[in-house]
């Protein structure tokens, strides 16, 4: 990261600097191949935002130049890669796994754990930073894109290292569509590194068909090596657009996980949280509470679309429930299994319980936040969200006395 930013410091005002951006991705990349240009108009806002609604630090502007450097060239990496391999997208993607749900109510953890089954394939982290057709695994370590991710992902960590044990990413791990996704510049991701109400209030009102047309084609590239091998996905903003999803993929088959969101969203904020003190100054309090109440709002809207969306797609949707989950792992997974008619081997099945038993996401300590520091009140947090709490048992119930 230190070699970055020395290398390519960030220009004194965001507006305007599109064209230093491409230029400076293009001869990063070697190429000026950037596909449709329905990215620009996000980006533009994108940029426009960074000057007016976060307080960066000296080296908060520094990261966040180099954000946007990373994933405007990860757009070209997936735009060269498919000029160099024009049948890459030969075969439609057919009958992939979808995991959303809010965030923090266990998606990674479920996705991690039915990634350790073979027949599946997945976007693992590394790729997402360099689209390409998926090479060989005993290959990866010594590849240049790998390794670039890999040191990125330490750089990351030693400047914020309680994110670890809130939300750890690994390079050769499977990792979520929000990473390719971002690359439309029309995503909510945005929203989450640094502050951008404005661009926040611009991205509210667009659609992300196009950049659900990219994740296609993405996913089409890097699994052109194997197409018959089942996709397995994984992105908590799905559930704001699950239309999008069964539109780009008609075939596809959901997995919604859900937890009360007084638990949940506290959690996501806290994660969030986490690098504040290196991209701003200000006041983290109120940094904190304006983003409980923005991710409340925004997430109990999306629970309710996916709910339209999952009356108008019937046994296409399964629920599960975190408790549940974290009570009884593979019993959930071979429901899972069954609704998705696949085959659970032993061996996978065993590779599967041995996985749940190490918990490696625990590894690195335990992510702890206080609901106090963002003045909302658990009562708060779940009225937005109607009887959806109540209806799927999500919240302790409330003893009555006589």
């Amino acid at each position: 990261m230190a070699g970055f930013e020395e290398r390519f410091p960030a220009p004194d005002q965001f507006r305007g600097a599109s064209d230093q951006l491409h230029a400076l991705v293009t001869a990063q990349t070697g190429t000026d191949a950037f596909g449709p240009d329905d990215y620009l108009p996000g980006l533009e806002i994108l940029l426009q935002s960074m000057d007016v609604d976060p307080h960066f630090t000296e080296r908060g502007r520094r990261i966040a130049w180099g954000d946007l450097v990373n994933v405007l060239g990860a757009r070209a990496h997936a735009y060269r890669a498919m000029k160099a391999n024009p049948a890459f997208d030969a075969r439609p993607i057919s009958r992939p796994i979808v995991i959303t749900g809010v965030p923090r109510t266990g998606t990674t953890a479920l996705h991690k754990l039915m990634a350790v089954d073979p027949q599946f394939q997945g976007l693992q982290t590394w790729l997402t930073g360099a689209p390409m057709p998926r090479p060989p695994r005993d290959q990866w370590s010594q590849h240049p894109q790998f390794l670039k991710v890999a040191d990125q992902l330490r750089a990351r960590y030693d400047a914020a290292p309680d994110s670890r044990a809130a939300h750890l990413m690994v390079a050769e791990e499977v990792d979520e569509c929000c990473l390719v996704l971002r690359q439309s510049f029309v995503s909510n991701l945005w929203t989450c590194g640094w502050s951008a109400h404005s661009y926040d209030a611009w991205w509210q009102q667009q659609s992300e068909r196009p950049a659900y047309e990219h994740l296609a084609r993405v996913l089409q590239l890097i699994g052109s090596a194997e197409p018959d091998k089942k996709w397995l996905l994984k992105n908590p903003g799905h559930i704001a657009n699950l239309d999008l999803v069964f539109e780009t993929f008609p075939d596809a088959l959901v997995i919604q996980t859900h937890r009360d969101s007084a638990k949940a969203l506290p959690s996501l904020c806290a994660l969030l949280m986490q690098r504040f003190p290196l991209m701003e100054e200000g006041s983290a309090a109120k940094r904190a509470r304006a983003m409980l109440a923005r991710e409340t709002q925004k997430w109990a809207d999306a629970v309710h679309r996916a709910d339209v969306v999952q009356q108008q797609h019937p046994g296409k949707i399964f629920d599960v429930v975190h408790a549940h989950f974290h009570r009884d792992p593979m019993g959930i997974i071979r429901r899972i299994y069954a609704f998705a008619d696949l085959e659970l081997t032993p061996e996978v099945e065993a590779d599967m319980v041995r996985r749940a038993e190490e918990r490696p996401e625990l590894a690195h300590g335990v992510h702890r936040y206080d609901l106090a520091d963002f003045g909302m009140t658990e009562e708060a947090i779940r009225a937005p969200f109607g009887d959806y709490i109540d209806r799927l048992g999500l919240a302790p119930r409330k003893s009555v006395v006589a």
